[in-house]
């Protein structure tokens, strides 16, 4: 996983509330093990819109996606990150998450950003003409018309995703430890 400490570019201006993980990515793709390839396939259901977002070229390759309320709500297919991340998006900010779409984003390397309805409904009005940046260090969202918000993440998740710790990852900073306790338990033996 790769550090993050700032996302900044254009956001895809969805604003949709309740997009569940099959809106993010079809069950029919759900056969794969691979991580890359989804994002071809993300949000296949609103790309059937000649005119749609995530196809215009204003938004194109975006890192970022402006959501309403609920996002990632149904299955818990880790699959919905994946193709989020294959799409370029780093960062989603709505007014809540589901919790498993929350953790699972998390472990892939998603910042889920919680900010209340007048925030998004303003980030979506910016991100017309705008970029957004997602600033972990600060805990801020913020825009180049003086928009600032404050968000909060938990501490944890905070520390790993700045330092580009998944849970592997995470298990080998204690590498010392875990080899030390094995020597130990092999001279008991």
């Amino acid at each position: 996983m790769e550090p993050i400490t700032r996302i900044h570019g254009r956001a895809y201006p969805l604003g949709l509330k309740n997009v569940d993980t099959d809106a993010i990515i079809p069950a029919e793709y759900l056969k794969t093990i691979k991580r890359t390839g989804l994002g071809r396939h993300a949000f296949e259901a609103i790309r059937n819109d000649p005119a749609n977002l995530f196809d215009d070229p204003r938004f194109k390759g975006a890192p970022i996606i402006i959501a309403g309320d609920n996002f990632g709500c149904g299955s818990s297919r880790e699959h919905a990150a994946w193709a989020l991340l294959d799409l370029g998006v780093t960062a989603v900010i709505a007014p809540s998450f589901s919790d498993i779409f929350s953790g699972n984003a998390f472990k892939n390397g998603i910042v889920t950003v919680v900010l209340d309805q007048a925030a998004i409904d303003r980030l979506m009005e910016v991100a017309q003409d705008h970029p957004i940046t997602v600033d972990l260090e600060t805990m801020t969202v913020t825009s180049p018309l003086q928009d600032r918000f404050a968000f909060e993440l938990d501490p944890f998740r905070r520390e790993c995703l700045m330092q580009g710790l998944d849970e592997i990852a995470l298990t080998l900073t204690s590498e010392a430890a875990i080899s030390a306790y094995e020597t130990k338990t092999r001279s008991l033996g």
